[in-house]
């Protein structure tokens, strides 16, 4: 296999205790972000807030500042996004988060529609896509994505508990929540949008995160059968990271410039789904080294179970 890292001796589970710190930080924050979102404080988007986003595009082009000025004079709250020109040119999605009855919602939309007609009458505007979400539909979807998330690392707990032994299952469930909160708080900071895309990249890269321990683990069991008779626990864990972390760092880049080139070029619709899975992919590789095999290491030192 090429290496790109040469072969290593590193102590990751000498510095598990600073890296439990870091992790409790996160965790914290992304529980917070988590009360924010399901009680519906956050930044919602319209799928989960109720509102109007309409995307179209104009024959000519508009900058992007004369129609949010024209917009925003009857409707305040309106945001207004340009598209990029790799998706179509002189294109725009105009969303109003505001909580409304569907039936509010398409008067909002004519109304938007009617202001565009006359402001930039002899300049064509195309509708391409629109969606009118109310208030009671948004909440259902918010309580509905979030018991997905939660459902999926509990089937993330049970398969790992049975590919491998039960302390593995928790220590990688525990490596998953880790990664699905961190990305929810680091969003969350940043001011960053959530909708169902977000919960999509979330769902996403719970999976990611998962293969990525069970690469770990994979090779821990292999190593135990080796050096079992040297009785060296935390000895035989460090080798077994140091020895699939050229593997976990080739992955780790090569999805990373599939991702990258996603955020770059996807244009805003995907802008925060791929910001998402950037941020997943580099706190997965971490948590699969500093998360999940030094979980099983201190419930080992607490209560010995493979090594008398």
């Amino acid at each position: 296999m090429f290496r790109i890292i040469p072969e290593t001796r590193i102590d990751f589970i000498g510095k598990r205790r600073i890296a439990f710190v870091f992790s409790l930080l996160l965790v914290a924050v992304g529980l917070y972000a988590l009360v924010m979102v399901f009680t519906g404080k956050a930044n919602m988007g319209i799928d989960f807030a109720g509102g109007v986003m309409l995307q179209g595009h104009f024959e000519k082009p508009v900058s992007i500042d004369e129609l949010r000025s024209a917009l925003s004079a009857q409707f305040p709250e309106i945001k207004v996004t340009e598209l990029s020109k790799f998706e179509k040119p002189n294109a725009f999605i105009i969303k109003t988060k505001y909580p409304e009855t569907e039936a509010a919602g398409e008067e909002r939309l004519q109304g938007i529609m009617q202001i565009i007609t006359e402001r930039f009458a002899g300049n064509a505007f195309e509708r391409d896509y629109t969606e009118v979400i109310g208030p009671a539909v948004g909440e259902t979807l918010r309580e509905k994505a979030t018991y997905a998330i939660l459902i999926s690392l509990v089937g993330i707990l049970i398969y790992i508990g049975i590919r491998f032994d039960f302390r593995s299952g928790v220590a990688a469930t525990i490596a998953t929540f880790h990664d699905v909160f961190a990305v929810l708080g680091i969003f969350y900071l940043l001011g960053r949008e959530f909708d169902l895309l977000i919960v999509t990249a979330l769902l996403t890269l719970a999976g990611y995160s998962l293969t990525d321990t069970v690469v770990v683990f994979d090779r821990i069991r292999e190593n135990l059968r080796k050096f079992r008779s040297k009785g060296e626990f935390v000895g035989t864990i460090n080798r077994s990271i140091n020895e699939v972390l050229s593997r976990t760092f080739n992955t780790s880049i090569s999805t990373l410039f599939v991702v990258v080139t996603l955020f770059v070029f996807g244009g805003e619709v995907l802008h925060n789904f791929s910001m998402a899975l950037i941020l997943g992919i580099l706190v997965g590789t971490y948590s699969s080294i500093f998360v999940a095999s030094p979980v099983v290491v201190e419930w080992e030192a607490k209560s010995p179970k493979r090594f008398k």
